[in-house]
């Protein structure tokens, strides 16, 4: 047979759209032209692949081959396509039965020799296939993270050589195998925090609603040793978030966290808007998209170049990113909480009550204008972080462990999802009008409080839907005065 067809998949954001590889043989001067839309690393692959067939003791057919990746319009990149051309080209020439080639898909890079190595977004291709009702044949590096897909769904070979085998009955290549189910680590302990009750009591509430939170003060008052410690005090994540972290990281090409982990990131202040959001000339998931599922710690906030944190933005409201490029639309999802540090002035002691700080009031307003109103809006919680004595430190008794604190904030959160299905902090205007309602006495005082605060109507939504996470914690149906006052006093860095 001239003609052979073997499926495999191509990689667009966290999907794994289907690539048909269709391959002729014909008469004509021998040579391999591949057509479809290929990148440069995909047109290479015909030296890749020539070398792997020869150096495994394969015949290249000295005719001419074109080999067509379908559809045309679909960008492809990378060595991902190497074994299924391959494969095409043993069953055009007669070398590897055809018959159970529909039933099958290839991904992987062939190396000269022959070996099969492993590429990124193995997990969203094993999932593909498994919707598709096919078995994926990839490499051995990829078959932890694929084996993620569900048991017996993706086979595993480390050369060209044992997949032909396999083709041919002669052996049977093993199913991947999970690693280990290893213990994660175990996040920093939140009763090592001594004093910064009002922090630690913001830190729970963040983690109650998933509410972004912001916190200043002095440089050395523990602002992010207490970032630090919100991953330890969130829910346990459900599978299929978990299943879509470990897409984004199988993409990107990065070590995943151990599973059901959530990720915790933290860029360097110097991190550029590519690397923050995600892009490139073949698009990669950024910092927020990394941080999935978990959570972004952005310290020295000011200090991040303006048009860097702009484009947080959008992110934080959909939560997905869309890179948009000539050619395609890649999206990544970015459901993140954003946590927040930065000083209170240029020298970070600005209300020290030893009178340390020498900035210029016009010092502090310009490095405070570095964060823009509307992205203040977005962060639901303002927090002051002031300055613990160290003779206080000694005396001051140890908090709640993390499990205590992890156990409230699973029951604020179920109450949350049994009412709404959502967490607090995701609740669109007209669900904040349904689960948010006020008595006209608190309608009367959160709208004095809005006025006197100058707050914007995004910021009144956020005050709203942090009191309906303090009634949560507080087992309350409805929302009382005390929960609005609280939520109010967290607007502190609100300019009007």
């Amino acid at each position: 047979m001239s003609l052979a067809i073997v499926h495999t998949r191509a990689c667009l954001g966290v999907e794994a759209p289907p690539v048909t590889v269709e391959v002729h043989l014909s008469n004509g001067l021998p040579g391999l032209a591949i057509v479809g839309l290929p990148e440069t690393a995909v047109k290479e692959s015909k030296d890749r692949v020539r070398s792997a067939l020869l150096n495994s003791h394969l015949e290249f057919p000295a005719r001419r081959i074109t080999v067509n990746l379908a559809p045309a319009d679909l960008p492809k990149e990378g060595g991902r396509y190497d074994l299924a051309i391959a494969i095409g080209i043993l069953a055009a020439s007669g070398q590897v039965p055809t018959a159970g080639l529909d039933h099958l898909e290839f991904i992987g890079e062939l190396a000269l020799s022959g070996q099969l190595r492993q590429v990124k977004g193995a997990l969203p291709a094993a999932l593909a296939c498994r919707d598709a009702g096919r078995c994926l044949i990839t490499a051995q590096d990829n078959g932890a993270e694929a084996a993620l897909a569900g048991p017996q769904q993706t086979l595993t070979a480390d050369n060209l050589l044992r997949v032909c085998a396999h083709l041919h009955g002669r052996e049977q290549l093993p199913f991947a195998q999970l690693p280990p189910d290893l213990a994660p680590p175990t996040p920093p302990e939140l009763a090592d925090v001594r004093g910064q009750e009002h922090a630690k009591r913001a830190l729970e509430i963040a983690a109650s609603g998933g509410h972004n939170l912001l916190m200043y003060g002095p440089p050395g008052t523990g602002k992010t040793m207490l970032a630090s410690r919100l991953p330890g005090i969130l829910p346990p994540i459900e599978t299929r978030d978990a299943m879509a972290i470990a897409a984004v990281y199988s993409v990107s090409g990065n070590q995943a966290p151990a599973w059901r982990q959530r990720p915790f990131r933290a860029p360097h202040h110097t991190a550029s808007a590519p690397a923050l959001v995600g892009g490139g000339s073949n698009p990669r998931p950024g910092e927020i998209s990394l941080a999935h599922g978990g959570v972004l710690f952005l310290d020295e906030l000011p200090e991040f170049q303006r048009q860097v944190l702009e484009v947080l933005r959008e992110p934080m409201e959909s939560g997905e990113v869309r890179i948009a490029r000539a050619r395609a639309q890649t999206c990544y999802p970015a459901r993140f909480q954003l946590i927040a540090a930065m000083n209170p002035c240029p020298c970070g002691y600005f209300g020290d009550n030893d009178g340390r700080c020498r900035c210029t009031p016009d010092q502090v307003q310009r490095y405070r204008g570095k964060i823009s109103g509307p992205l203040l809006d977005r962060i639901d919680l303002h927090v002051p972080v002031t300055a613990v004595l160290p003779t206080e430190l000694h005396k001051a008794p140890a908090g709640e462990p993390s499990k205590t604190v992890q156990q409230r904030v699973k029951q604020a959160r179920q109450r949350a999802l049994a009412r709404q299905g959502k967490s607090n902090s995701e609740l669109a205007a007209q669900d904040i009008q349904q689960h948010c309602q006020l008595s006209e006495s608190d309608e009367a005082f959160l709208a004095g409080a809005v006025e006197k605060l100058k707050l914007s109507t995004r910021a009144y939504h956020r005050v709203l839907k942090v009191a309906r996470t303090l009634a949560d914690m507080a087992a309350c149906d409805t929302i009382g005065r005390n929960q609005l006052a609280e939520a109010l006093s967290f607007r502190g860095l609100d300019r009007g």
